[in-house]
């Protein structure tokens, strides 16, 4: 599983569009993604969870996070896409000792 964030801007989202990214608003990855964005709804940025095959890297992630984001339907422009592997994610919890 991948997760991606794409922080861009939108070229002029109609009334349409507007509602749209509002009732996709939220913090959370999902598959359909979601977003966070500045009062006029110019600047935003896109969380996306895509899934990963055995061999998909982080250009396949970036590719399904933008095929998420062109679902939405509206003109933007990329600033900077962020990818995290979450394969490689290590999760340490509290109390276990190391090595046992």
């Amino acid at each position: 599983m991948f997760r991606v964030m794409i922080r861009g801007t939108f070229d002029g989202p109609g009334d349409t569009g507007r509602a749209a990214v509002l009732a996709a608003g939220g913090l959370g990855f999902t598959e359909a993604g979601t977003f966070t964005h500045d009062q006029s709804l110019s600047a935003f940025t896109f969380r996306c969870q895509v899934p990963a095959g055995p061999d998909d890297g982080e250009d396949e992630a970036t590719l399904g996070a933008l095929a998420a984001l062109d679902a939405y339907g509206h003109p933007y422009r990329i600033l900077h896409v962020a990818v995290t592997d979450m394969r490689h994610i290590k999760i340490r919890r509290k109390g276990r000792q190391p090595g046992g």
